[in-house]
């Protein structure tokens, strides 16, 4: 096959879904995942157990330990119980006209009180003539056998129902028979005997392929009419003797009953999908429940099935496909993480919410689908598309940021000379004092090199962090912009951000810093927002990611107009106000209407402060806005007590007070409160 073809991210989209979707399909038929996917349908089972309500018409009589303890003190019963007990049992429930009473044990030997104990309740079900018994069906040796029930119950019972479960690979019950030959005679299921003989549409049901059908089970037994023995006998009692008592038949009328052992080591158990201790009479309980509510559980047609695993295996290959037009690798991982959860979560959810209505929808196969298109398709990009994000790093990693890079690997055609006109916020900043520091470190150059490495990284991590790019490094300054290429809305909030973020920095490793160099380090920032030329600009065979236009030129003057004011970080009124559309979190001092050199209209800026910080500065940054719309008034001298105030511990104070003295001996002519800037 060739390259050419394979470099096409939807050819790959569409051969790595197929290929995907029929390795699932082949190991699905193929029985490969049973085993989970059983675990899966139990899980499924047990939450889904309360949303099918239980026939209202099954009673279930159980010998449990309070019947015994109550039989051998007032009846004087060991166990086993005579079988007139069982007798009584029978004709109190005939007397309200019982649909069908059904025994899931076997009376395999004759009673231990004698061959009348046997004929009594032989009677009792030939009068009722809708008891039936049970046999059992096992292999040994090869050999099929059966146990029987003795012949005066098994002939007078209505008919023998088998209660040979039919277990899965691992043990669990989540399958009936329907009927079970042997020595070609067909016995019905326990669970379906009661219906046998009415309407029953075996082929109807939805039967799998050895004739079977799943059952769906109650979290309980509780959950249908569990009654004790010893209420039964009691009730019997007093029914006889004409007496009230607390049940009468005809609580049982038109109602199907199933008696089983329920005592501490006398009743069956098994493993079904809602308990590893389950009674095994809930079997055939449930069948019968799940006949007359027509809830079994039903395999969704093969076609169904397919587009399932069809849809799983196109969603793994077009989480990747769809992800290379993602161009922020942040975003990219983002969206490919939270599409695989959605996804894998989606694969997990329809099965389990087709449950609830019944319908076994395959999951384990059509998830590993999903990932093995996933994972294949990731696969191939990487191989395939992996030399040019390689080479585009290698060329360009030297001199454009880690988001430009990004954005020209997912788009290789803004590969180009030429930019575009957009609204950016703009940061330079500058170490002040650098040139004295230079010259100190002149004759250990790598000293100067480790300050620079240490102080320059611990910036851009900032400011690259806050979704900035890196336009360029002059020595000790840098000089960044956010906006662009991606757009950021609210881009003057990361800069002003990455401003305060950036001066905190330089606070905690000032020391280390200066342990390095000899001198405290500081750094003076100037933030701008406005419209500039963003692109690549250069020649044919060498150019760069930055900008130009008066915006820029701006930031540059902002940063140096710190010296002026003896701050260390400043803004523009453009920005403070684009940030405060987005964010509350900083304050800001205003401190001038000033003229930048090289700009004909003033312009006002700002500093700005960490809350905190302009908490405990507030007192003197009041002082001082009073003192500086006495000095854009001109009231100089008024404006210089104020001023006084702050002027010890407040630099910009400091420096309107000189301002203050100078026009007062130098009154200006026409003054229009404008802050004259002397340099750039």
């Amino acid at each position: 096959m060739k390259k050419e073809i394979l470099r096409n991210k939807w050819y790959r989209f569409w051969l790595i879904s197929f290929l995907s979707f029929l390795i699932a399909i082949i190991s699905f038929f193929c029985n490969v995942f049973d085993f989970t996917e059983s675990k899966t349908y139990d899980n499924r089972m047990l939450l889904t157990a309360d949303t099918v309500p239980s026939s209202s018409d099954i009673y279930f009589i159980i010998i449990d330990q309070e019947s015994l303890d109550w039989a051998k003190q007032e009846k004087g019963w060991s166990w086993p119980w005579p079988r007139e007990s069982y007798a009584q049992l029978v004709e109190f429930l005939s007397a309200g006209k019982v649909k069908s009473i059904a025994f899931d044990m076997i009376y395999s030997e004759p009673s231990i009180y004698g061959e009348k104990d046997d004929l009594i309740f032989a009677r009792a079900m030939e009068n009722a003539q809708n008891v039936f018994q049970t046999i059992f069906v096992y292999t040994e040796n090869g050999k099929e056998k059966v146990v029987l029930p003795i012949d005066s119950i098994k002939n007078s019972a209505a008919a023998l129902g088998n209660i040979t479960s039919c277990k899965d690979d691992d043990d669990i019950i989540r399958r009936a028979r329907i009927s079970y030959k042997f020595n070609g005679t067909e016995y019905p299921a326990l669970g379906f005997l009661p219906v046998w003989n009415e309407t029953f549409k075996k082929y109807s049901l939805p039967l799998l392929q050895d004739e079977t059908v799943l059952l769906r089970y109650k979290k309980s037994l509780d959950d249908y009419h569990p009654y004790s023995m010893k209420d039964i006998l009691q009730s019997y009692d007093n029914w006889k003797q004409g007496k009230e008592s607390v049940l009468v038949p005809e609580d049982f009328e038109d109602g199907y009953v199933f008696f089983a052992l329920y005592a501490p080591g006398l009743f069956d158990i098994c493993s079904t999908s809602v308990s590893q201790v389950y009674p095994g009479v809930g079997v055939h309980i449930t069948s019968l429940d799940n006949y007359l509510n027509d809830c079994f559980v039903k395999k969704v047609p093969t076609f169904i099935s397919l587009i399932w695993f069809l849809i799983l295996a196109l969603a793994g290959s077009f989480i990747v496909t769809i992800a290379q037009k993602i161009k922020k690798q942040s975003q990219h991982l983002t969206f490919v993480i939270l599409s695989l959860l959605i996804f894998a979560s989606f694969g997990f959810f329809v099965p389990y919410l087709v449950f609830i209505p019944g319908f076994w929808l395959p999951c384990v196969a059509p998830l590993v689908g999903f990932f093995i298109s996933f994972i294949f398709t990731l696969a191939f990009n990487y191989s395939i598309e992996g030399k040019q994000r390689r080479f585009i790093k290698s060329a360009f990693s030297q001199y454009l940021s880690p988001t430009v890079i990004e954005t020209l690997i997912s788009e290789p055609n803004q590969l180009k000379l030429g930019g575009e006109r957009r609204e950016i916020s703009i940061y330079f900043s500058d170490v002040q004092g650098f040139t004295t520091i230079s010259e100190k470190l002149a004759e250990t150059p790598e000293k100067l090199s480790e300050v620079l490495n240490k102080y320059l990284s611990s910036m851009t991590e900032i400011i690259l962090e806050t979704g900035g790019t890196i336009d360029k490094y002059e020595g000790d300054a840098i000089i960044a912009f956010w906006n662009a290429p991606l757009s950021q809305e609210n881009h003057a909030e990361r800069a002003l951000t990455a401003a305060i973020r950036c001066q905190q920095k330089l606070q905690e490793i000032r020391d280390e810093l200066e342990q390095m160099c000899g001198k405290k380090i500081y750094q003076r920032i100037g933030l701008n927002t406005g419209f500039a030329v963003v692109g690549n600009m250069g020649s044919q065979s060498r150019f760069d990611y930055t900008m130009l236009g008066d915006s820029v030129n701006l930031a540059s003057r902002l940063e140096g107009l710190n010296k002026q004011f003896g701050t260390y970080t400043m803004c523009s009124a453009a920005t403070m106000e684009q940030y405060k559309r987005f964010s509350n979190n900083l304050k800001f001092r205003k401190l001038a209407n000033v003229a930048v050199v090289g700009k004909s209209e003033p312009v006002i800026v700002y500093e700005p402060f960490e809350i905190n910080e302009y908490n405990q500065k507030k007192e003197i940054i009041e002082n001082f806005e009073k003192g500086l719309e006495l000095f854009t008034k001109g009231d100089f001298k008024i404006a210089h007590s104020i001023f006084e105030k702050t002027a010890t511990t407040d630099v910009p104070s400091q420096i309107y007070l000189e301002k203050c003295n100078f026009y007062i001996q130098n009154p200006p002519e026409n003054w229009q409160g404008v802050w004259i800037a002397e340099s750039k």
